[in-house]
């Protein structure tokens, strides 16, 4: 199988990664912070060097603001419902994937906020000016995410970052499709709250991920829970990070996401993303040769990440998804991507497009056998 699903899970994973955070936690599996002996607080060291590594990585001033969650969408829903209250006006935009847009729905359906979403413009990009132009006097969160997870296209955060500081409202970005593949400083972004997964560009198991916080964010609890510390008091601890750490971490995953870590670190950020972008342009180049082929927003390659979004003329994208799986073994996502207001602006709506999304073990041999692929069908189908 030639796998072009990465902008989903990236796969295959560093096997040296995945056999060391596996022979890590075979010697010291157990739930950390909950015991005072030598195991547990071996474990809880090393869960405090994981926050630290991260904090560094993301640029945040505070390790213990480096909240371990399930992946994205769950710190996401935890930066949400915490930071807003009732009467609150939140700008966000049509580039988001449903693990924004969902929760924001869900809050206004239930009266406790409103929101605008800003378009994007014909190149892909949130203009930070058209945020400035819907804010309002309550409005008190702009939550936006840092690359379209169906256009590739990287947003101007540190920009929307100034448009937030000089209003004084909390920035909240969702890193899913950047974080481990594009730089990403939070202090001098301005950013107050980043939720990031470990199985996309961090090349991490699935089921662990974060939320990284400035000091000056304020969240409310909305879930309760054993944490380890505290425990004679029936109110939920208020000292980080435990006070948004519910139950026993997933140690593997956290073991796992520090072994990763460290890969990418090795491997550097920017020269991972340079070599998926060379790949990128040669898959580009290939589908912009062949007769029928659509392509989205992918004349300029400048601020991207490694997926792009095409379709073939008269063929439905879930139908080509097929025909690239069976006959060609390929593997790409197809439909509307979690995003389905892109596609509305787009016109792809309701069968949304293919998405071709490359990752660290992406080659040569499979961008140009995926561009062969789609020439025959589109060949065959125009």
């Amino acid at each position: 199988m030639i796998y072009l699903d990465n902008a989903a899970t990236t796969f295959p994973k560093p096997a040296e990664t995945l056999r060391a955070a596996l022979e890590t936690y075979i010697r010291m599996g157990v739930s950390p912070g909950r015991g005072s002996y030598d195991l547990a607080t071996e474990a809880e060291d090393l869960v405090t060097t994981t926050r630290k590594r991260l904090a560094d990585f993301f640029d945040a001033p505070d390790p213990e603001r480096v909240i371990f969650t399930g992946n994205a969408t769950d710190a996401l829903n935890i930066a949400l419902q915490g930071m807003l209250t009732f009467g609150d006006h939140v700008v966000s935009s049509r580039l988001e994937h449903n693990s924004v847009l969902r929760p924001l729905y869900h809050m206004r359906q239930k009266g406790v906020i409103d929101y605008d979403l800003v378009s994007f413009d014909d190149n892909g990009f949130v203009r930070p000016e058209e945020i400035a132009a819907v804010i309002k006097p309550n409005t008190a969160l702009v939550i936006l995410t840092h690359a379209s997870n169906v256009l590739g296209t990287v947003q101007p955060i540190e920009e929307v970052g100034l448009v937030c500081k000089e209003r004084g409202i909390p920035l909240v970005v969702d890193a899913a499709q950047t974080a481990g593949t594009i730089p990403i400083d939070m202090k001098s972004w301005h950013v107050a709250a980043l939720a990031f997964t470990g199985h996309k560009s961090m090349l991490a198991p699935t089921g662990i991920g974060g939320l990284v916080l400035d000091r000056d964010a304020r969240i409310e609890l909305t879930r309760f829970g054993g944490t380890g510390v505290d425990s004679r008091s029936l109110l939920h601890t208020e000292t980080y990070p435990h006070r948004l750490e519910c139950g026993t971490l997933n140690l593997l995953g956290i073991i796992g996401l520090l072994e990763s870590l460290t890969f990418i670190q090795k491997e550097r950020v920017e020269s991972i993303h340079l070599r998926e972008m060379a790949l990128l342009t040669r898959l580009r180049d290939g589908l912009l040769g062949i007769k029928g082929v659509e392509l989205y927003c992918a004349d300029d390659l400048t601020c991207h990440v490694a997926l792009l979004c095409a379709n073939i003329r008269g063929l439905n994208p879930e139908d080509a998804g097929d025909i690239l799986d069976g006959d060609y073994g390929i593997a790409v996502r197809t439909g509307l991507h979690c995003a389905p207001l892109v596609h509305e602006s787009l016109g792809t709506s309701p069968h949304g497009s293919i998405r071709f999304s490359l990752g660290p073990f992406t080659t040569e041999e499979h961008v140009d056998r995926a561009v062969a692929a789609m020439s025959e069908i589109a060949r065959r189908s125009c």
